[in-house]
């Protein structure tokens, strides 16, 4: 019940990357959130790896995600 207004409640991480990389591509995503994880040599992995370790990157993918979810 805490989370009911949370709209990541319950999605993963790598639910996220899979979503945005299958609605704007690595070059789209890269596009909207500049960092190197998306721009050279992309992959899941490395992404996730990157984005556990840096919550400023995290907060900007998981605001862009948001942002898509809403626009559906």
């Amino acid at each position: 019940m805490t989370q009911i207004n949370n709209p990541l409640h319950g999605i993963t991480l790598e639910n996220i990357i899979n979503s945005l990389v299958a609605k704007y591509g690595w070059d789209g995503l890269g596009y909207y959130v500049n960092i190197r994880c998306f721009t050279e040599n992309p992959s899941v992995k490395s992404s996730l790896k990157f984005l556990r370790k840096t919550p400023w990157a995290r907060d900007k993918v998981e605001a862009l995600y948001i942002k898509m979810v809403s626009e559906d």
